[in-house]
């Protein structure tokens, strides 16, 4: 199938896409995921020559959504980006909201659970907080970035802009996030807010590099699949908006 060099905000009016709705579900079920699962529970794996190295579960998921989110920008451009960026942003805030009324109801005499339930779905204002300010100023980072960089290459060098962007995207959420949500907190020094920023931005960054195989191999099937290739050439950059 040809694919199509296609100029956004001037030529994407062509019709609707038909992977679109599909990527779009899978950056936010793993952004939720990321939120649910991962967020509450360190683990931790044994590294030769250093030994018990503790991590945040979260990490398994959340750089997925990095992943999907340079796809999306790439693929379809940074308008259709930035309204998946919404829809997870109002997704994360509406399970924030429901774990917050679901927890906070008065549980029946016969059921034991509450306790447990607390501590896996109780939210803390001040993390609920930084994770959607972060992600937020995150993922529209990366989009920009991705799709300021998709021109300059003029398309080529795709692991440039993947990366690039997650250096810049991960690096935006990571300062946001570590101080708002532990920085003076109770049993959280400067230093170890500043050793796990930097710590988690490193891995998050080396998700990225360890997956772009796959990111060449979805992006090229999506762009064969849809027949079109985006270019934000005039594009409105504003993330203050969701209409495409």
């Amino acid at each position: 199938m040809n694919v199509e060099r296609v100029v956004a905000d001037r030529d994407m009016e062509r019709g609707a896409f038909r992977w679109f709705d599909f990527v779009m579900a899978a950056f936010v079920t793993i952004l939720l995921l990321s939120n649910v699962i991962g967020a509450g529970k360190v683990a931790v794996i044994h590294l030769p020559l250093i030994g018990e190295w503790p991590f945040g579960a979260g990490i398994l998921f959340f750089p997925l959504s990095y992943v999907i989110g340079d796809v999306l920008t790439e693929v379809y451009g940074y308008a259709r980006a930035r309204r998946v960026i919404w829809a997870g942003t109002a997704a994360v805030l509406f399970m924030a909201f429901m774990s917050y009324v679901v927890v906070a109801l008065p549980p029946a005499p016969t059921w034991t659970n509450q306790a447990a339930y607390e501590v896996i779905f109780g939210q803390v204002p001040r993390i609920v907080l930084a994770s959607v300010c972060a992600f937020w100023a995150g993922e529209f980072a990366n989009a920009y970035v991705m799709a300021r960089m998709k021109v300059w290459t003029g398309g080529r060098h795709l692991w440039s802009r993947t990366i690039g962007s997650t250096l810049v995207g991960q690096g935006v959420d990571s300062l946001i996030f570590y101080p708002l949500a532990f920085l003076y907190a109770e049993g959280w020094t400067t230093h170890l807010v500043v050793v796990v920023l930097f710590t988690q931005w490193a891995l998050k960054v080396g998700w990225e590099v360890i997956l772009t195989p796959v990111t060449y191999l979805i992006v090229g099937w999506l762009k064969r699949a849809e027949g079109v290739d985006v270019f934000d050439e005039g594009t409105d950059f504003t993330p203050f908006r969701a209409r495409v």
